[in-house]
């Protein structure tokens, strides 16, 4: 497969962005973990995304806050219903990763000042 590597942390609004980058970007900001009012996306939590534009398979590696998150068994299904709702993305395989570990300075300005921790 030839994949594309996704930059991340980027903002939304970003000119530089494919439209399918803002695409999937944008559907993975629809997913929250339901203890915290903050998106996957903005919380850190996706290390990596690739897409192979011959099969329309995404490739999304994240991590959780903890690996005993409570929603450590569902989390990776919102995110592959997530992606799959993007034009071109066929199939979404979700990754779990926990090297490195996530910690609180992964996550994005915005996440921190909708968190009050600026």
């Amino acid at each position: 497969m030839e994949f594309e590597q996704i930059p991340f942390q980027k903002d939304i609004d970003d000119p530089a962005l494919s439209p399918l980058e803002r695409d999937i970007i944008t559907e993975l900001k629809s997913v929250y973990d339901p203890e915290i009012p903050v998106d996957i996306y903005e919380l850190g939590l996706i290390y990596d995304i690739q897409y192979d534009k011959k099969t329309g398979q995404a490739d999304i590696h994240m991590t959780l806050t903890a690996p005993g998150c409570p929603v450590a068994g569902v989390m990776p299904d919102w995110v592959k219903e997530a992606v799959e709702r993007v034009d071109g993305v066929e199939h979404c395989e979700v990754h779990m990763e926990w090297d490195p570990p996530w910690r609180m300075d992964m996550m994005s300005l915005r996440a921190k000042i909708e968190l009050n921790m600026i």
